[in-house]
C-alpha cells in the first residue's frame, strides 16, 4: 500500500480512538509507519534524504517501539500496519502528512499521560511522546532538505527566465 494511504489510515484508527490503551497503540502503530517510510526513503528516496531517513528508519536507536510487544497488546495480534508500505512515490506529501500524523499523536500522547493515574500507562505514554517527538524531528529536518533542494532547483532557472 502506498504510504499516504497508510497515513490515512493511522489518522483515522487515532481519530478513532476510544480509550488509552488504543491512542497508545495507535502511537507505537505511527512510530512503525516512520521507520518504515524511513527505510524505504533510506534505500530508494532522493540522495539528500538518505542519511536523516536511515536515522528515522533505525527508530533513531529507540528500538522502535515499547521495551515489550506485551505492553502493547494490540500490536500482538497482527503485524503492524506499516508491514503493508509497497511505495513512498512522493517523498513531500508523504513526509508533509507524516509529519501531521506524528503530530497529532504526540497531543493524544500528552492529553492521555495528562489523564491517567495509572503510573506505568503514564510512563508508556512518556516513551512514546519522546519516540514521536525525535521522529518528528527527523521528518521535519528531511521536509527542511527537500525544500532546500527544490529552491536550490529553482534559483538557477529563473536566473535564465525573463522577469
Amino acid at each position: 500500500m502506498e504510504a499516504e494511504r497508510l497515513i490515512s489510515a493511522g489518522r483515522h484508527a487515532l481519530a478513532q480512538c476510544r480509550d488509552a490503551l488504543q491512542v497508545v497503540t495507535e502511537a507505537w502503530e505511527a512510530q512503525a509507519l516512520a521507520q518504515v517510510i524511513g527505510s524505504q526513503l533510506a534505500l530508494c528516496g532522493p540522495k539528500e534524504l538518505r542519511g536523516e531517513a536511515r536515522a528515522l528508519g533505525e527508530g533513531g536507536g529507540r528500538g522502535g517501539g515499547p521495551a515489550s510487544p506485551i505492553d502493547v497488546p494490540l500490536l500482538r495480534a497482527g503485524s503492524p500496519r506499516a508491514a503493508q508500505l509497497t511505495a513512498v512515490s512522493d517523498p513531500l506529501r508523504a513526509l508533509t502528512l507524516l509529519s501531521a500524523l506524528l503530530g497529532e499523536v504526540g497531543i493524544a500522547l500528552v492529553g492521555v499521560a495528562c489523564g491517567t493515574d495509572e503510573e506505568g500507562l503514564y510512563w508508556q505514554c512518556i516513551e512514546a511522546i519522546d519516540a514521536t517527538d525525535e521522529s518528528g524531528d527527523r521528518v521535519r529536518a528531511m521536509l527542511r532538505r527537500l525544500s532546500a533542494h527544490e529552491s536550490g532547483r529553482v534559483g538557477p532557472d529563473s536566473a535564465t527566465s525573463p522577469p
